[in-house]
Parts: C-alpha cells; sequence; structure tokens
C-alpha cells in the first residue's frame, strides 16, 4: 500500500513538473497571493507582510501576516482569523502588532515573537485606520473616523449605533465633499489619537472640523511620532473649502499639551512628514501650484531651528514617491515614477547628487537596514507579481527573499514587455510598452489591444496589475500596446502638464501617431483588426475615439467621462476639473463643451464603432450617469453597444465574480467584433 501510494505521488509530480505551458486566465490572475505592506524588524532578521488571497467562489478574499528570515529562510503564515493588516514591529522587536477586524470592530493586536495567540492591545470601539508606535514604545498613535463633536471615541461609537438603528437613512450635509471616492462621509472626520502602550490614556491629538490625515493627497504616511516621542507631526487641509483646495500643511503637536502649530504655509500639497535621526530636520513632499494634484513632487527639508525649507530635489524632473533614511544625516533614499518603471535613487545630503540605485520594473516598500547595511524593497514586473527583494545599498546585488506565486507561476507563459519610441505629431518623443502574446510566432498576424490609461497624469508601468493585467489581456493571443501619452507621469513635468487644457488634442494625436507607428513598424499587428480600451481619463478617451474616427473594430469603456459639465456638477474633488479646464462651467464653459464627447455625439452615428461601456453604481468620481449618458447616445443612434451596470462597485471592479464576468465580457466583446 505504502509502494503504491508513493508511486502515484512519483506519478503526480512527474507530471505536474511536465504540464503544457498555458496561457494566464482570469482564474490564475485571482489565485495569486496578493503581497502587501512590508515591514522590517528592528534588528534586520525577518520581514513580517501581508499577503491576500481570494475565494472565486466564496466571492471574497481575506487577509493575513506572513513572516519570513530577512534571507528568505522559514516562511510562515502567522494569522489565520478575521483580516490582519497593517503590521508594525514593537520598537524593541519583542512582538508584531497589526489591526485585525476579528471582533467587531477594527483594533490593534500584538503577536508576540515567544508564541501564543495574537490578544488585543486594547478593544477600540470604533474601527481604527492606521497607527505607529514611538521610537522608544512608550505611545501608541493611531487615526479613526469620528464625528468631531464626539468627545471620546465611544460616544462617536453611540452616535453611529443610533444612526445605524434609526428609521431615517436621510443624509444631511451643510458642505462639499459629502461624498468620496466609494463613500460618504457623513460627517465624521479622520483624526489622530495617542494612548500609551496598553492603550491606556486615549486622547485626540487633531480635534475640530478637519481631516487628518486629509482625505486626499496625502503621502503614504501623514503622521509620525519625533525621534524623543514627545512630538507628532501630521498632515492636514484647514482650508474652508476642501473640496476646491490641494492645500495641505504639515502640523506638530505635543503629545501631552495638544497646542498645535503650523509648520509650512506653501498655498499647495504638503505631505509625508520625516524626522531625521537627531529630529533636527524634517522632510516632507512639496508641490508648487496651488490647486494643481499632478504638480511635481520635491523632497524639501526643513530646518527646525530656522524654519527655512529647502528643496533637494531642484533639479530632479519627477516626482519623489516613497522617501526612507539612510545612512544617519548621510543619505535618504526614495522612488519616482521613470519611462514606465518605478526606481529607487539614492540622495546625498551632502552634495545634493542622486544616483538610480534600482532601476528595473516597479519597485515600492522600500526599507534600509541600517544593521546589516543593506536594501530591502517590493518589485513586480508585467509577468510577475510582487516579492520581496534585497540589495546593496548601491543597487548591487539584488535577490531574491520571496517567491510567492512560484508554483502557480511555473506553468503560465507571460512575456516581458518591450519598450518602443516614436516621433509623435509636433515632433517630441513619446515612449510606450508593447507586449506579445504567449507563445508568440512572429511569422504569424494578430490583432491588437490599444489600452489608455487613466488619471489623466497617470502611466503604463512594467507591473503585474491586478486589474488591468496586460499579461491577461494579450493571453488569448492579443499583441498588447500602451502609450504613455502627454500627461503621462515619468517623463518630466512639461510633459506632464501638456494634457491639462487639452484633453482631447495632445493625447489624442500621441495615441493615434503612436497607432500609425505600431501598425507600421511591427509587420506581425493585424492593422485590419484593432481594438482600444480605457478606464476613467481612459474611458474618455475611449469615448472621445467613438466620436471622431473609425480606426478600431471595437471599443471598451470602464467608468469613462462623457459629459464634463454634468461631470462637474456630480464628481467631489472639484480642484481637478476647475485646473483642467479652466474653472468652472458656469463662469468660464468653453473647454467644457470642447473637451466633452457629449458635443460630438452625433458622431456616434457616423462611425459607428461597437462600444461596450461599464460602470459601478458606487463610483463617486466618474458618477455612473456618465455611463448611463453614452449608452444612451449609442443606443439613440442605432450604435452596437452594450452596458454593464455594477450595482455593487466604484470605479473599479473589486469582487472576484464580478471581475470574472468583466474579463469575459470584454473578450467576448472583442471576439464578436474581430471575426
Amino acid at each position: 500500500m505504502r509502494i503504491s501510494m508513493m508511486i502515484i505521488l512519483s506519478s503526480v509530480i512527474f507530471n505536474l513538473c511536465l504540464a503544457e505551458p498555458q496561457a494566464l486566465t482570469v482564474e490564475d490572475l485571482w489565485g495569486m497571493q496578493r503581497m502587501g505592506e512590508a515591514v522590517l524588524s528592528p534588528d534586520g532578521e525577518r520581514l513580517v507582510f501581508t499577503v491576500t488571497e481570494y475565494d472565486m467562489e466564496k466571492n471574497s478574499g481575506t487577509t493575513q501576516l506572513w513572516l519570513v528570515d530577512s534571507n528568505g529562510q522559514n516562511l510562515k503564515q502567522l494569522t489565520r482569523s478575521g483580516n490582519n493588516h497593517t503590521p508594525r514591529w514593537k520598537p524593541d522587536g519583542s512582538a508584531i502588532t497589526f489591526l485585525s477586524d476579528r471582533n467587531e470592530t477594527t483594533s490593534i493586536y500584538r503577536l508576540s515573537m515567544q508564541g501564543g495567540e495574537a490578544q488585543p492591545v486594547f478593544k477600540s470601539p470604533v474601527d481604527i485606520d492606521n497607527f505607529i508606535w514611538s521610537p522608544d514604545g512608550s505611545h501608541i498613535a493611531f487615526s479613526a473616523r469620528v464625528y468631531p463633536q464626539a468627545e471620546s471615541l465611544q460616544q462617536s461609537a453611540e452616535m453611529d449605533k443610533e444612526k445605524q438603528e434609526s428609521e431615517i437613512q436621510a443624509m444631511i450635509t451643510d458642505g462639499l465633499l459629502f461624498r468620496h471616492w466609494n463613500h460618504w462621509t457623513e460627517g465624521k472626520r479622520s483624526h489622530v489619537f495617542v494612548c500609551t502602550a496598553t492603550g491606556d490614556n486615549i486622547r485626540d491629538l487633531t480635534p475640530g472640523d478637519h481631516d487628518t490625515p486629509p482625505i486626499s493627497l496625502g503621502g503614504g504616511q501623514d503622521f509620525v511620532f519625533s525621534p524623543n516621542g514627545d512630538e507628532l507631526v501630521f498632515t492636514r487641509n484647514i482650508d474652508p473649502m476642501v473640496a476646491i483646495s490641494t492645500n495641505n500643511d504639515l502640523f506638530i503637536t505635543s503629545i501631552y499639551d495638544g497646542q498645535i502649530t503650523r509648520l509650512t504655509a506653501n498655498p499647495a500639497n504638503d505631505n509625508q512628514p520625516l524626522f531625521s535621526a537627531d529630529g533636527r530636520t524634517i522632510y516632507y513632499r512639496a508641490m508648487e501650484r496651488a490647486g494643481f494634484e499632478a504638480d511635481q513632487l520635491d523632497l524639501m527639508a526643513l530646518d527646525r531651528g530656522t524654519g527655512v525649507a529647502t528643496n533637494l530635489t531642484e533639479s530632479f524632473d519627477r516626482s519623489v514617491g516613497e522617501v526612507i533614511l539612510g545612512e544617519p544625516g548621510e543619505t535618504l533614499y526614495f522612488t519616482a515614477q521613470d519611462h514606465g518603471r518605478v526606481r529607487i535613487y539614492c540622495l546625498d545630503l551632502e552634495t545634493r547628487a542622486i544616483d538610480e540605485v534600482v532601476s528595473d520594473h516597479v519597485n515600492s516598500n522600500i526599507m534600509y537596514d541600517a544593521k546589516n547595511d543593506r536594501l530591502m524593497f517590493k518589485q513586480q514586473a508585467v509577468n510577475r507579481p510582487y516579492d520581496l527583494y534585497t540589495a546593496n545599498p548601491d543597487g548591487k546585488n539584488i535577490e531574491a527573499v520571496t517567491q510567492l506565486n512560484q508554483q502557480k507561476l511555473q506553468n503560465i507563459t507571460m512575456n516581458e514587455v518591450e519598450d518602443f519610441t516614436f516621433t509623435s505629431f509636433d515632433g517630441k518623443k513619446a515612449h510606450g510598452f508593447l507586449l506579445k502574446p504567449p507563445f508568440f510566432d512572429a511569422s504569424q498576424s494578430y490583432p491588437m489591444i490599444y489600452l489608455i490609461h487613466g488619471g489623466p497624469q497617470g502611466m503604463w508601468s512594467d507591473d503585474f496589475h491586478y486589474r488591468w493585467n496586460a499579461s491577461l489581456f494579450a493571453a488569448p493571443g492579443y499583441v498588447v500596446a500602451m502609450v504613455n501619452f502627454r500627461g503621462s507621469k515619468g517623463y518630466g513635468q512639461e510633459w506632464c502638464d501638456a494634457v491639462s487644457k487639452d484633453w482631447g488634442g495632445g493625447p489624442y494625436k500621441d495615441l493615434m501617431t503612436g497607432l500609425d507607428y505600431l501598425t507600421e513598424t511591427y509587420d506581425y499587428i493585424d492593422r485590419e483588426r484593432i481594438v482600444a480600451a480605457g478606464a476613467s481619463y481612459g474611458g474618455f478617451m475611449i469615448n472621445w475615439i467613438a466620436t471622431h474616427t473609425n480606426r478600431f473594430k471595437a471599443l471598451v469603456c470602464h467608468a469613462g467621462v462623457y459629459d464634463q459639465v454634468s461631470m462637474y456638477g456630480a464628481t467631489e474633488e472639484l480642484w481637478f476639473p476647475e485646473w483642467e479646464f479652466n474653472g468652472t462651467p458656469y463662469e468660464d464653459p468653453e473647454l467644457y463643451t470642447k473637451w466633452s464627447p457629449s458635443t460630438y455625439a452625433e458622431n456616434l452615428a457616423k462611425y459607428k464603432t461597437p462600444t461596450l461601456v461599464i460602470h459601478g453604481q458606487h463610483d463617486y468620481r466618474v458618477p455612473v450617469t456618465q455611463g448611463f449618458q453614452m449608452f444612451t447616445a449609442l443606443q439613440r443612434q442605432g450604435v452596437p453597444s452594450r452596458l454593464i451596470y455594477f450595482p455593487d462597485e466604484y470605479h473599479f471592479v473589486t469582487k472576484p465574480q464580478n471581475a470574472r464576468l468583466w474579463w469575459n465580457e470584454i473578450f467576448s466583446w472583442y471576439k464578436k467584433w474581430l471575426m
């Protein structure tokens, strides 16, 4: 019996090893383990990180904590109950603390490195959104959404309960930004609280009718302790109408007396504070132009003694992303988008020289291990999800620490992206990516999907995107092309600026010129079988294409803008359209009309490009009526069209079965019109 079982097991293993290579499927994509936030232990020897896994049949996912030695050994799952995220090491390394929803609210839990079950640090009556430890481990600062008039967390929770149990569910508001992204604000504000390490003596450090951290345009971490733990620096916007303001500023307060002092007076966006090791300097990111959310983010150094802020990246024509301390007083490390990659850079604080240290793919979650003098970070590429990596401080000797999805990936064939550059309509160079289908044969001819990114100040990158996954688009046998048209990030601020007030102008011409280049350069692209898809601004561009050309056999518009005037009246962040279209539509309607696909809707009947329209009910950035209006115009003029309406989704499609439907409908739509 034992011998028979061994033979069967050996046969299974042998067959697995010889399994035929396959193209990526929707089930494969949703079967991947998705790595989230990672944090390095104080001694640099271990990493704790989150992993989210989805169950297609249950139509849900869970997030758990995992632990691995920094050399890649002893990988293990730490938690199994509830959803667990936001891991934070206790400063002495004795325990991992994290947020968990395993009881009625999301609270802070503690898991000893000596073993045993996780225990609550304290049971919060309201959900906690984020938290950090003071450097000496004596205090915890955490953020939570509360009613600003409530005198305690408990009172805010009681107000919530009373509202939920009321027969009246009306929403009443006296100001704008009453809803944001995918939720109603319901009169609540995010506040930062401080308590002792055991959860006692909870105090609100940021009282008042303001969001701390800010509701929008914040950084990766917008409240931090000073090195001695006595002060807290935080980001907030105190302008009277936040819906038209990008004016986040830095403030500082003592954790004992609650006196708040404003540190920055820049009318544009300041965020993501970071103390130097000696506490004398506060580093932060800052924009220059008020009201422009896609302005370049520079790295600033605020001298606490003089109050003078110095721009450390004035000559660096890219936006600064994450920032961490390197060698104390000598270096900072940061990320920045560049030509479809997210690279890691090192800034010498004395000379202000900036060196590129990790160049390839998309890198994030950077950590500096001072005890072992090395970098730790996450990296992903178009053909592989995130894993943890380590490298020397100069970026040499990059090695993988984890390979979470190795078994899942070993029989899936995906190609690497290829760069291409072309001369656009006005002589400027534009860059893009080309992805060949699996099992590519250069002697064959392939249909092409032209993907158009959102933003518009976004960027196609060499990443394993879980919603707009380029490899999955390529899997049925498509060439996938992605152009970073003007407006895209990662090519300098001048290129980024060029989309504003010109939505359907230069970017559209870039895309059409890029299409010409692709069809003339690559013989394996079938120029008679080209389709396109885009979301958000990319959805706007699909609607623009539908009213301006018949070059595509079929189109897919997800969460796309159709009518700029009605969009302005229903979206939430008004600074965005007011910057992009030079004011309000009732003060200066010219650009709203000029760059509305609705203005040219009669051309839909002229070009008759079959169009699939997709929208979610809880999309408050591009409200669902934009999709309804586009579909109505298509139907009214007899253009082949279909509407997919998700009553339970927002700007993104986030549920596994909805995502499966989304992918299958898109592929069916393309197949129907490419036959």
